[in-house]
C-alpha cells in the first residue's frame, strides 16, 4: 500500500503488538492431508479442513467467520473513509466520493481507501484498519481455531504457495515491529468462509490483510484463486538469522525472461511510458485493458517456458491439483499472451528491481508493481493476479 498517516488509538496498536508477539511465524499445525492426486480428492480434503475449522466455533460465534456465498458477475468497487483521525472507517458511496470533502491527516486518499466487494466479501491491499474485511483476525482466535485456520490454508495451497503467504506475513510483522500508525502484523490477518464447505456446491475462503488477499473459490472439482493480491513491505527482512526475500521468484524470473529477448523483442516489450501502480488492482474487476508489449507468438519455445515460469509464481500458489488444469489452459493461450515492461532493464542481484511488468492473455492478467511513494521501491511491491473469464469462480458459479 502507499504509506499513509493514520492517528490510530494507542490502546488498539498496543493490543495488536501483543497479539503479534504471541503468534509464532509458523504454528505447529497438522500436516495437510497428503496432496490429493485429483481435483475431486483435493476438494474433499479442503471441505474437510474447512468444516474442521468451523467446528472450532460454537453456533453463536460461528457467525463471525462464516457468511453466505453470494454470486455475482464481477466484483465491485468499495470505498471507505474515516470522518476523523480517531474514528473507524465507514463505507463511502459514489456520491460521497465525488463530492468535495475536507480531509484531515490520516483520513485517507481522495475517494477513500479502496477495496473490492464480491457478495459479502471484501479484499484489498490496504491494512484491515483502512478496509475492514469480514471474518476473524488470527490474533482473536483460540489456539485450536488458529491451528485449524492454518491447516485449512495448508490444504488449499501448494507447499510453495503456503510458504509465500508465511513470508508475506513475516514481512508485515517486521513492518509492525518497526512501528506503524495502522493495523499490521500477523495478528490482524483475517479469515472468513463463505457458503457451506462441501464437494458440489460453490464456497469460498478469503484470507488476507496488508499486502495479501487470497480469494479461493471451490466448486466441485474446480479450485479458483482469481482474483488474488500478493505484495511485500519490506520485501527483504531477517528472520531466525536468515534473510527472507519476499516475491524473489516473481522478480528474478521476470528479469530472466527480459534478458532472453533479442533487440526487436525488447523494443516491443518495453513500454515508452512509465507505469507506477497496478492498473487493475482491487476495485477494477470487469474492466477491459488493451494488450501491450511483445506477443507470445513472437517468442521462442524457450522464452515461452520462461514466461510460464513467471506465471507459475501466481498460478502455482493454489494446491497442485487445482493448479495443473489452470496452468494447462494458460499454456494453451501463450501465443495470444502479451508481456509488457516499464522501467530499468537491470536490477541488483539478490534484490528486487524497480520495474513494472504485466502479463496479459485471454484468461490471464498479472501485474507486478514496485511502489515508490515515500519508500524504497525495491522493498515495497504490489501484485495482482486475475482471470477476466473466471472472476471469483464465475465461469462455473454463474448460470
Amino acid at each position: 500500500m502507499r504509506k499513509i498517516s493514520l492517528v490510530a488509538a494507542g490502546a488498539i496498536l498496543a493490543t495488536m503488538s501483543v497479539m503479534a508477539d504471541t503468534i509464532p511465524a509458523r504454528a505447529a499445525v497438522p500436516s495437510a492431508t497428503a496432496q490429493a492426486d485429483s481435483p475431486a480428492g483435493q476438494t474433499r480434503a479442503a471441505a474437510t479442513a474447512a468444516r474442521s475449522f468451523l467446528a472450532t466455533f460454537d453456533p453463536g460465534s460461528r457467525t463471525k467467520v462464516q457468511f453466505p456465498f453470494v454470486t455475482q458477475k464481477s466484483g465491485t468497487l468499495a470505498r471507505f473513509r474515516r470522518s476523523a483521525p480517531d474514528q473507524p472507517v465507514q463505507p463511502v458511496t459514489d456520491a460521497q466520493a465525488a463530492a468535495p470533502a475536507a480531509r484531515g491527516p490520516g483520513m485517507g486518499p481522495p475517494g477513500g481507501f479502496i477495496g473490492e466487494r464480491y457478495g459479502t466479501s471484501v479484499w484489498s491491499n490496504f491494512p484491515v484498519s483502512d478496509v475492514p474485511r469480514p471474518g476473524l483476525q488470527l490474533g482473536q482466535m483460540t489456539t485450536g481455531q488458529y491451528t485449524a485456520a492454518l491447516h485449512l490454508l495448508q490444504t488449499l495451497l501448494s507447499a510453495k504457495g503456503y510458504q509465500k503467504v508465511m513470508d508475506i506475513m513475516g514481512g508485515d510483522q517486521a513492518l509492525a515491529d518497526s512501528g506503524t500508525p495502522f493495523a499490521s502484523g500477523r495478528a490482524v490477518y483475517t479469515m472468513a468462509v463463505f457458503g457451506e464447505p462441501g464437494d458440489t456446491k460453490p464456497w469460498m475462503v478469503q484470507f488476507g490483510g496488508h499486502h495479501l488477499g487470497l480469494n479461493i473459490v471451490i466448486d466441485g472439482t474446480h479450485g479458483i484463486m482469481t482474483p488474488t493480491l500478493t505484495g511485500a513491505q519490506p520485501a527483504m527482512y531477517l528472520a531466525d538469522g536468515r534473510t527472507v526475500r519476499v516475491l524473489a521468484g516473481e522478480n528474478d524470473r521476470a528479469f530472466a525472461l527480459l534478458d532472453s529477448l533479442d533487440a526487436k523483442q525488447r523494443r516491443q516489450a518495453i513500454l515508452p511510458y512509465k507505469v507506477e501502480d497496478l492498473v487493475q488492482g482491487p476495485g477494477h474487476d470487469g474492466e477491459t485493458l488493451i494488450p501491450e508489449g511483445v506477443k507470445g507468438s513472437d517468442l521462442t519455445a524457450a522464452q515461452k517456458d520462461l514466461l510460464m515460469d513467471v506465471i507459475g509464481e501466481w498460478a502455482g500458489i493454489i494446491n497442485d491439483a487445482y493448479a495443473a488444469p489452470r496452468l494447462k489452459e494458460i499454456r494453451a493461450d501463450l501465443d495470444s499472451t502479451w508481456f509488457a515492461w516499464s522501467g530499468p532493464a537491470t536490477h541488483t542481484p539478490g534484490h528486487n528491481g524497480v520495474s513494472y511488468y504485466r502479463i496479459q492473455g485471454p484468461r490471464l492478467l498479472i501485474e507486478f508493481s514496485p511502489q515508490g511513494v515515500g519508500d524504497d521501491p525495491t522493498m515495497h511491491v504490489h501484485t495482482v493476479y486475475r482471470d477476466p473469464t473466471d472472476s471469483y469462480g464465475s465461469r462455473y458459479t454463474m448460470p
